[in-house]
């Protein structure tokens, strides 16, 4: 025979709340809870996909500060589509993993083309030539 669970706050001939406990319990790990080496390795070496996002973003930052704007941009979104990408591929990507799987590689995808792109239309002579922000600039600005 098996017994029942109660819950300690029941009392006896009580039927259950259906309100939220206050004190919640068997709740599901997140899924970026997960680690991206195994839980031996030291705590970068299983963070090693965050860590290389940020450390690219790092480097980009860097040469957006000494006045290299272009090549610093492309590297941050370079960097985000690198991250979409490991999110993709890796069945555990640590922290670098924040919403759902598709949630992720939209948002990280979708922000590292807008910023490559930027970066390749900003003046002075820019490598992509777009002549519909002409029209949109005049129509906006002017």
């Amino acid at each position: 025979m098996l017994a029942e669970r109660k819950d300690p706050g029941e009392r006896q001939g009580q039927q259950a709340s259906r309100r939220f406990p206050q004190v919640t319990r068997d709740t599901a790990r997140p899924e970026g809870g997960g680690r991206a080496a195994p839980g031996d390795a030291p705590a970068p070496a299983r963070q090693w996909p965050m860590l290389s996002v940020l450390g690219a973003t790092a480097v980009g930052l860097l040469l957006t500060a000494l006045d290299y704007f272009r090549a610093g941009c492309l590297i941050i979104g370079v960097a985000l589509i690198v991250a979409a990408v490991l999110r993709r591929v890796l069945p555990s990507v640590g922290m670098l993993a924040v919403r759902s799987r598709f949630t992720d590689m939209v948002t990280y995808g979708v922000l590292g083309t807008a910023i490559v792109l930027l970066a390749l239309v900003v003046e002075p002579k820019p490598l992509l030539e777009a002549p519909f922000l002409e029209d949109a600039v005049r129509f906006t600005v002017r």
